[in-house]
Order: structure tokens, then sequence, then C-alpha cells
């Protein structure tokens, strides 16, 4: 099987490329990315690297001149602010180019990494499944196109399966326990709510393992929700995450409602005078003080999959790069 891997040189891409390397039933690994960075690239004899921008047209027909079996579209603009022509740009004309060419090159089958923020809806939601009715209005800009990129897939007409990972963790992390780090260094970083609310969190490992089983399963034209399946409370795990690299925890709470008055605030300013990232969004403040968790059933029994590195063993994971990086 050759495969095609986009956003390989990101947080999951690179570990997926990296994991690829090692079932001897793939045997070319074309792998694009914008740029390097963290030491992210993968060298081994299956992989060939191609950087450049999927909004070109161009760029993503020469990547169909190579011989390619299956694609999995990792790559997106995945960020809780910016304008809409931007998520418009990333997470839907690459989409649309990606599905055309591989229409033209009879791929086998398109695997599309897409949101668990099209689910959410500033309420705790428990054990969401795949048929878990969507809100009316979505969360933000990034979650609006994630869904167009998935209804864009399903009207290609190729065979496709649909990941929705739930808070990837563990080494090589660019995103959520960095910027939660970040904002502690900042002395900006509150327990938001009541400090209780209950998360599905996902080891980078086991939504790698995910994807390689989704690209035997027999389940195909299919959405699935991925987690590691042990529910957990947030704030326990980021005060896990900041002990484990010689920070003090974080004690302070803050009311979600003052919160989210405050971000609501922020929000207008920015839109306003057209400004940068509020320091702090309604979708962070919801997303890290309400409780979400998925139910993987559909995903154990179609895709057979099953969580092998914890939570804590994510956790750890991170840490140790973290420190050591």
């Amino acid at each position: 099987m050759k495969v095609l891997i986009t956003g390989a040189t990101g947080f999951l891409g690179s570990r997926l490329v990296e994991h690829l390397t090692g079932d001897d039933r793939i045997t070319f690994i074309l792998a694009t990315g914008r740029k390097f960075s963290h030491n992210n690239k993968v060298s081994h004899e299956k992989v060939k690297y191609t950087l450049g921008d999927l909004q070109n047209a161009a760029f993503v027909k020469e990547l169909f001149t190579q011989d390619i079996d299956v694609v999995i579209n990792c790559a997106s603009l995945s960020s809780p602010w910016g304008r809409k022509e931007q998520f418009h740009r990333a997470n839907i004309i690459t989409q649309q180019n990606l599905l055309y060419e591989s229409k033209k090159a009879n791929i086998k089958r398109f695997l599309y990494i897409s949101s668990p923020s099209i689910y959410f809806n500033f309420k705790d939601s428990l054990d969401i499944t795949e048929d878990t009715p969507l809100p009316q209005n979505m969360v933000n800009e990034y979650a609006r196109t994630k869904w167009a990129a998935e209804c864009l897939t399903r009207d290609s007409e190729l065979p496709y399966v649909i990941l929705r990972p739930r808070a990837l963790i563990g080494r090589g992390d660019t995103v959520i326990m960095p910027r939660l780090i970040r904002s502690c260094l900042e002395g900006r970083l509150k327990i938001m709510g009541d400090g209780e609310n209950v998360v599905d969190l996902t080891s980078v490992a086991n939504m790698c393992e995910a994807i390689r089983l989704a690209l035997y399963t027999d389940y195909v034209n299919e959405s699935y929700n991925i987690s590691n399946g042990e529910p957990v409370k947030l704030w326990t795990s980021i005060n896990q995450v900041l002990q484990a690299i010689d920070m003090d925890p974080i004690h302070k709470k803050i009311p979600y409602f003052v919160l989210y008055s405050i971000a609501y605030l922020m929000e207008l300013k920015a839109r306003l005078f057209r400004g940068a990232e509020p320091v702090l969004t309604r979708y962070s403040v919801g997303t890290l003080s309400k409780s979400f968790t998925f139910d993987i059933s559909k995903s154990k029994e179609k895709l057979k999959y099953q969580p092998h590195q914890s939570t804590q063993e994510a956790i750890d994971e991170f840490a140790q790069w973290y420190k050591s990086s």
C-alpha cells in the first residue's frame, strides 16, 4: 500500500508517519506539510517528503503524480480564533483540492481527521456518540469548516473514513499542553469553573493506531469518535502535567460565568478593532470548564480499536519529551 499523509510535519501527522513505517503492508509514504519544526522529520526508507501548500491546486496535482492508494488528510487550521476566509482556505479549499485529485487518481480510500469541536455546545456533554445531534450553530469557524470538510468527503463518492479524536496528548504536542504551560508561566492560568469537569483525552499513539486500523477496516463510509475511553478530571490531569515538568499546580478558581463574560467582551473588542486573538475566547473557556466525553463503542466494534497507552502514560511521555526538548 502507498499512502499520502498531509499535515505530516505537524503533531499528529509526524507521529503518524513514524507509526506507519512499522506496518509491513505499507511500502511507501509520501509525507507533505508546510515546513519542518520541532525535529518532526522521520528518516526512513519508506518515507519521501514534499513540502508545499495544499491550497495550491497545482501543488496538490503534483502530489498525485506519485502512485497513491490511500490519502490521510491530517492537515487543517486548528485555532479558536481567526478570520473566516483563513479557515475556508485552510480547511475547505484544501479538502476540495485533495478530493478532486483523489477522484481522478481512483484512490482506494480517503481518511479525514476531523474534530470533536463539531459537537461542542457550551454544555456538559457525556458519552457523545457519532449520532449525537450537532448544534444548530457551531461554536466557531474552525468547527464549521471541519464539518463542511466532512460533508465534502461524504459527497465525494470516494470510499472514506472520518475520525474525530478528542484532545490529543503525548510526545510532540505543540498545541494543547504547551499552550496551557505558557499561560501558567505568564501567571494567567486559573482553574476555569469548579475544576470538577470530566473529559476524555486521547493518546496520540492510540490515535495513530486508530488511523492504521481505519486503513484496513471493512466498515467504510463511516465516522468514528476516538479517545482513550477513560474519562479524567481535566484540571487534575493539567496539574499532573505541571508537576511532572517541575511546575507548581494550579489551585485558584474563577467562576465560569465570570470568565465567559470576560471572554465575550474580549472577542467583541477584537472583532470591532480587527485585533489579534484574545487572551480568552468563549470556546477556550467552555472546553476548559465543561465536561466532554465520548462513547467509543462504535470504534471498538467496527475498527477493532483498543486504547493501549493510558492517559497517565501519555502525560508521562509528554512530560519527558517536553523537559528534554
